[in-house]
Order: structure tokens, then C-alpha cells, then sequence
């Protein structure tokens, strides 16, 4: 019992462990996207079904001494992968740079490409663990129930996932995580190896062959309604998780916190559901995913409300439906010989929401639906079940006939109300919108602005709930810098007192907007845009004739198509270095800030493209992170002069704004006009620790 339980543990810890790991490490790599982590759900839940497949195959197929020779080998050649790449990279898991990404076309294709080659076979090798080790207990240990240990897998899980962004994340480097981890793979390994030999040497125990090919099961199998059953209640549960991740990630941050909590809960229905049946009451949670259901469409309404709260709101919603989708699991399970065959059924029902979450909702929701999708799909689920069929421990049916009918009456009810919702929203909610386009770094949208006042109407970019942008409609009005850009701002403030100002200056700006810097150029200058996101390049460059900040300005203007920090990183390794009088960082407005772009390595990065007589200009309003302590460490580790730039903008024209200018020169940042806008700093202190490619830490700077 002890080695299966040893086995079981280390596999489910290993397995969940890497996720946030591998995820944290290849993040900057695509521009520090939310669709990361999903992508990276998908990669996972394909290989989690892959390996349960194998299992089920394995043990319909062959027998006893079969199954331990063909896992030992599967097993052998996962140690030899790891040992070989931890001589070549860094880690045995940790890619080194020449596998960075070149270009921004098809990031889901190079994502699945960089895991399949660094953790796709070791993975795939710890994803079978989980259902061959409780088949071989079954078989073992005919009398005792092998779905103790699907509990204990989850619990370890759930225990590597909290472990990640509390202890492994703060206390270790990615080198020593990746190295870590590669270690107690190897140690898995030997287990695992250890109990293929079990396999492969012990003699079925008599009268227990029904793992043997051949021989019937004892028990009739499961029905193809079942199986769909099984399927589509497990895909419930995964949209609902990676629909709430995509939620939690746009609206605050890209961090492995915000992709653990998610997770974390998921697994912790799993335990509570799969290690007892007496927790679960379709009337209470029924009750339960009303309230919540109410309180999501509530926030969706109200975007700006707190974002703890609205984190408290999606973690309940995710919780409440995936206690009810893996409750009435537990209700409609087989008898154990069969629990291969649903295992297999429930991660293909992981699949499927991860396939219809990454590859077909972008193309069919132009907005970020899947979440009231999953919601509505949960109540279908509901009245599926309440009314066509009666599951083993289905507590409803102890109620009286007319509390019966009332809770079947208002499960019906609210599916309905739900599904008719989620129709409304995607097709008439943004009817004002003029364009809109989503792609894997987001939702942009084309609206029109102050209709009621003729002069003053204006196209906006708005990216999520960010706006990005506006340009006035009226020809004397739009070549006038606006929102977060006008001449009291930050960055105008910099570019208009510079002692090159109108002889030639190089600007290079991160992040493009809809281009509105583009307005200070003057000729003879050369303005030099990064961005990652296609479709913001091609509304700034004049799709459809909303924004024409790029086309009528003076300067020369080009356009880096790809993220800032790679595009950096390839000009200077190819000797190509700007000297830029200004560079601009304006990647930090969104709620979902791409952490990369602010560490020691990156700004050593901008300083080489920057010349001595340059300003830092950087962009850093948010609504719910303080980035001030962490530009402070970083000029200071780089002793540049810094100001705090807080403009309040007149809300017509511009908005308000906070900037931090740095420079190597004092002087530059002493000019009059740009002394009468600082905000003084005397006296401030912080002793967050400096961020690094290895190191953030986003909590600390949580307003």
C-alpha cells in the first residue's frame, strides 16, 4: 500500500509542479500574454488524456509481464531525455535562447513545439502513474477501492500548486527550479521503474484476472449516454477553469499566483468530491451557482469594480460549478474494473474544453465569452440531470414532491434565463463597438466616443477595458496628442525638453497604441514603434481609416512587429544599436502587465540602446499595481536620476496619467518644464528586492 501511495503522491506533485514552472519560464518568451497559460492547459490536458489513454490501453491489451516490460522501456527513455538535455540547457527542462521565438505568427503552434521537446515525454510518462498505479492496486488489493488514491493524487497536486508561487518561486532561480525538478523526476523514475519490475515478475492472484485480455468484467460496461455524461461534465469543469484563468489573468495580472488559484480550486473539488459523497447536495449548490451566477453578471457590468472582489466572485462561480461537475461525477462512476475507461472518458472531456476554450472560441466570440458560456453550459448540465435521470446519491429526490418540483422548476428556469443571456451577449452587448478583433494577445475593439458633442467625437482602440488611444474625428483636431499623451504627460514633457528636440531625435517607443507619440515628430526624426499584437499594428497603420496618427507624422516612422524586449535583444545581437534620445516604455497601462518588460536584464537591455545623453520614459498608471518601488530599485541599481511625473489631464482631451522619467544625465530631467510637473520624492523609500528574470513578485506592489 505504501509504494502505491509513494507513487502516486510523487507523480500527481511532479505533474502540477511543472505546469506553473514551465509556464513562468516561457511567459516573456511570447510577450507576456494571458493566452499563455491556457495554451499551456491545452498542451497539458492533451498529453494528461494521451497518457490515461496509454494506461487504458496497456491494461485492455497485454498482459501482467506485458504491461511492466513495455512501461519500464517507456520509462527508461523519459530518464535518458532527461539526463541528455541537462547537459545541453541550462536545465533538463529550461530551453535555452536559440529555441526563442522569431516572429509572432502561430504562438500557439511554437508554444506546443518548445513543450513537446523540453517536458512533453516526461509529462506524458507521469500522466500514466495515476491510473496504472490504482489498476495494479485494484488488482493487487481486490477488496479495497482505488479511488482513495485518485483523492491522494489530487491532494498532492493541489499541494504542488500552492508550493509553487509561496516557496519554489520566491526561494529558487528557474535554472535551480528546472534542476529541481529534474531531480525528483529521476527519483520517479526509479519508482515507477520499480513497479513496472513488480508488474513484470508477480503472478496474477487466482480469481482475479479481469485485467487480463480475454476474460469478461465482472460488471456490465458503461453505456454510451454514460460515457457522454462523463465527457461533457468534465468539460464543463475545464472551460469553467480556463475560462476563469483567461478572466482573473485579463483583468489583474499574467502571474503564477493568478494561474494556481484557479487550478488550486479545481483540484480541490476534486478531492472533496472523490474522497466522499456525502458533501454534495444538488438543491444547496443549485442555490449556491444562482447566487454566484448573478454576482458574475453583475460584475460584468461593472468592470471597474474592486478586483478582489471580483476575484472573490470568478473563485466562487469556479468552485460552486466545479464541485457540482465533479460531484455528479462521483454519482455516475463505475465499478472499479471499469475505472480506466473513465478516467480516459474524463480527460477527454479535459480535452475538449481546452480545445474549444484555445481553438474555437477565438474564432467564433469576438469578445471573451467563454466564461458565460461555461456557466450556462453548467446549468444545462443541471437540468439534464434533474430531469432525465436520477443519479446514484442524487439528494434531490429526497426532497417532498412539491420542494422537488420547485427546485427542477427553477433549475429549468434558470437555464433558460442563462442561456438566453449568453446569446444576447454575443451577438447585441457591443452593438456600439465598430470594429472588433481578437487574437491570442486579446480583444481590440473600435469605438466612437463623445457622440454628443460633434467636435469632440473621436475614435478609441480599446483593448479589453484599457483604452489605448482615442484620435479626434475633426481635421483641426487630429493631429493633437491625446489621453495619456498630451504635452502635460510623461512622455511630451520629455520629448518636447530635450536638448534635440526639432535636430534629429531617435524615439523608440514600446507598446504602439494607435500610435498618438507619432504626433511630436518633427522632420529629420525617426520614431521606431514594438508591438506584438497584429491587429494593433494594423489599426495604427490605417485599417479601415479610424486612426492616422502614424501616417501624418512628420518624422520617419517604422513599426518592429514582434515583443519589444525579443525585437531589442535581435537588433542589438545583429549590431543594430539606435542610441535613442528617447525610449519610451508604454507597456504597463493594461491590467495584465507584461513582468519581463521591468527587470534588471531588460533594462540593462534598453540602457545599451539608449545614449548617454537619453531619457527613460516610462508608462506606469495602473489600476490595481504601484510599479513606482520597482522602477525606483531599478534606477538605482543603474544609478540614473529619476522624477515622478503625476498628470491629472483635463478628462476631454487628456486623462490622467503617472510617469517616471530616468535618465543618466541629471540635468536632462532639471529643466524647468519638467521640474514644475514632478511630484517630489524626497524621503521615499522601498525595500522591495530588486526583479530580475528570475525573481518578481507582483503581490508586493498590489494597491
Amino acid at each position: 500500500m505504501l509504494y502505491f501511495a509513494s507513487s502516486v503522491f510523487l507523480s500527481a506533485f511532479l505533474l502540477f509542479q511543472i505546469q506553473p514552472m514551465i509556464g513562468r519560464f516561457i511567459l516573456p518568451w511570447f510577450g507576456g500574454a494571458p493566452a499563455v497559460w491556457s495554451t499551456l492547459m491545452l498542451f497539458f490536458q492533451a498529453l494528461l488524456t494521451g497518457g490515461y489513454a496509454y494506461a487504458y490501453w496497456l491494461m485492455a491489451r497485454f498482459r501482467s509481464f506485458q504491461q511492466g516490460i513495455i512501461h519500464l522501456a517507456l520509462v527508461g527513455v523519459s530518464l535518458c531525455m532527461i539526463l541528455a538535455l541537462g547537459v545541453i540547457w541550462p536545465s533538463p527542462i529550461t530551453p535555452d535562447a536559440s529555441w526563442k521565438p522569431q516572429g509572432v505568427d502561430f504562438p500557439l503552434w511554437n508554444i506546443f513545439k518548445l513543450l513537446a521537446v523540453s517536458v512533453g515525454l516526461p509529462y506524458f510518462v507521469l500522466s500514466t502513474n495515476g491510473p496504472l498505479m490504482q489498476a495494479w492496486f485494484n488488482r493487487t488489493f481486490p477488496g479495497r477501492s482505488p479511488y482513495r488514491l485518485y483523492a491522494l493524487s489530487n491532494l498532492a497536486s493541489l499541494l504542488a500548486l500552492i508550493s509553487y508561487p509561496i516557496l519554489i518561486e520566491p526561494l529558487l532561480s528557474l535554472g535551480w527550479q528546472g534542476r529541481a525538478w529534474s531531480a525528483g523526476y529521476l527519483l520517479f523514475g526509479l519508482l515507477a521503474g520499480y513497479g513496472a519490475l513488480r508488474v513484470f515478475r508477480a503472478k496474477d492472484p487466482a480469481g482475479n484476472q479481469a485485467d487480463e485480455p480475454g476474460n469478461k468484467p465482472k460488471t456490465a460496461r458503461p453505456s454510451l449516454r454514460l460515457r457522454i455524461l462523463w465527457i461533457s461534465l468534465s468539460a464543463c469543469a475545464a472551460v469553467m477553469l480556463l475560462a476563469t484563468t483567461s478572466q482573473i489573468s485579463q483583468e489583474v495580472a499574467v502571474i503564477p499566483f493568478l494561474w494556481v488559484l484557479p487550478l488550486s480550486i479545481y483540484l480541490l473539488s476534486f478531492i472533496l468530491t472523490f474522497s466522499s459523497e456525502r458533501g454534495y447536495l444538488r438543491p444547496l449548490y443549485s442555490l449556491l451557482l444562482l447566487i454566484f451566477s448573478i454576482a458574475f453578471i453583475w460584475v460584468l457590468f461593472q468592470p471597474l469594480v474592486n478586483y478582489i472582489f471580483q476575484i472573490a466572485i470568478y473563485a466562487s462561480l469556479l468552485f460552486v460549478s466545479c464541485m457540482i461537475c465533479h460531484a455528479e461525477l462521483v454519482n455516475l462512476k463505475p465499478a472499479a474494473e471499469h475505472l480506466t475507461t473513465f478516467y480516459l472518458m474524463v480527460s477527454v472531456g479535459g480535452a475538449i474544453g481546452g480545445i474549444f476554450v484555445n481553438l474555437i472560441a477565438p474564432y467564433i466570440f469576438t469578445g471573451y465569452w467563454e466564461l458565460l458560456f461555461g456557466v450556462a453550459l453548467c446549468w444545462l448540465l443541471m437540468m439534464i440531470l434533474s430531469f432525465y435521470r436520477e443519479a446514484p446519491g442524487d439528494k434531490s429526490s429526497r426532497l417532498t414532491p412539491k420542494l422537488e418540483f420547485a427546485h427542477k422548476a427553477t433549475i429549468g428556469g434558470a437555464t433558460v434565463a442563462f442561456v438566453l443571456f449568453f446569446i444576447y451577449c454575443i451577438t447585441g452587448i457591443f452593438s456600439d463597438v465598430l470594429l472588433a478583433e481578437r487574437n491570442f494577445y486579446g480583444v481590440i475593439r473600435v469605438k466612437e466616443i463623445n457622440l454628443q458633442e460633434a467636435d469632440l467625437r473621436a475614435y478609441s482602440l480599446v483593448h479589453g477595458i484599457t483604452q489605448h488611444g482615442f484620435q479626434f474625428e475633426a481635421a483641426d483636431k487630429r493631429d493633437l496628442p491625446t489621453s495619456y499623451f498630451t504635452e502635460e504627460g510623461g512622455a511630451g514633457l520629455a520629448i518636447l525638453n530635450h536638448p534635440k528636440y526639432g535636430q534629429g531625435m531617435q524615439v523608440g517607443v514600446l507598446g504602439l497604441g494607435v500610435g498618438t507619440l507619432a504626433t511630436y515628430g518633427q522632420p529629420g526624426d525617426v520614431y521606431r514603434f514594438y508591438e506584438i499584437n497584429p491587429a494593433v499594428v494594423r489599426l495604427a497603420e490605417g485599417q479601415a481609416g479610424y486612426f492616422s496618427f502614424l501616417a501624418d507624422s512628420q518624422a520617419e516612422v517604422t513599426v518592429v512587429l514582434g515583443d519589444a524586449r525579443l525585437s531589442l535583444e535581435n537588433e542589438l545581437a545583429a549590431g543594430e544599436r539606435h542610441n535613442y534620445d528617447i525610449l519610451v516604455l508604454d507597456t504597463f497601462s493594461s491590467d495584465a502587465i507584461p513582468v519581463h518588460l521591468v527587470t534588471r536584464e531588460a533594462f540593462e537591455l534598453y540602457l545599451q540602446h539608449l545614449q548617454p545623453e537619453g531619457i527613460l520614459a516610462l508608462h506606469i498608471t495602473n489600476r490595481h499595481l504601484d510599479l513606482q518601488p520597482v522602477v525606483w530599485q531599478l534606477a538605482d541599481y543603474y544609478s540614473l536620476s529619476r522624477v515622478l511625473v503625476n498628470s491629472e489631464g483635463d478628462g476631454v482631451r487628456g486623462y490622467r496619467s503617472t510617469w517616471m522619467l530616468l535618465a543618466r544625465d541629471p540635468a536632462l530631467l532639471d529643466v524647468p518644464a519638467i521640474a514644475r510637473k514632478t511630484t517630489p520624492l524626497g524621503g521615499y523609500k522601498t525595500s522591495i528586492r530588486l526583479w530580475t528574470d528570475d525573481y518578481s513578485n507582483l503581490f508586493q506592489i498590489l494597491k
